[in-house]
């Protein structure tokens, strides 16, 4: 083989790693992304009882009667809370449960 024709070669094969490593970085970023924590936030409203409200985050999250508690009050006195930190598809259920009496609810990720 010519040796111009071996550099073509191996930068034809080099060009093949390089776009094979992006492709591996490009996926791996989406599978962090996919990890990364979702965070459910609660917003307050003047509609909701305190009962109300702490009645549905022990069903939505199995919370005690004391953290469903102290998360009611943060959001009322804060204007919002963190009710739940996880997987997004858990983040969803939770949203769900809690939306069934209208609470106001954001997920972010």
């Amino acid at each position: 083989m010519f040796p111009v024709a071996q550099h073509i070669d191996e930068l034809v094969l080099s060009g093949t790693e390089v776009e094979e490593t992006t492709e591996t970085k490009e996926k791996e970023e989406v599978k962090d992304a996919v990890n990364t924590p979702w965070r459910l936030i609660l917003y307050d409203d003047d509609i909701h009882t305190f009962e109300e409200v702490i009645s549905q985050l022990m069903k939505a999250t199995g919370c005690s009667l004391s953290e469903a508690e102290e998360k009611t009050w943060k959001v009322h006195n804060e204007g919002k809370a963190l009710v739940h930190e996880g997987e997004f598809e858990e983040c969803l259920r939770i949203d769900g449960v809690l939306k069934e009496i209208q609470l106001v609810t954001e997920i972010k990720g």
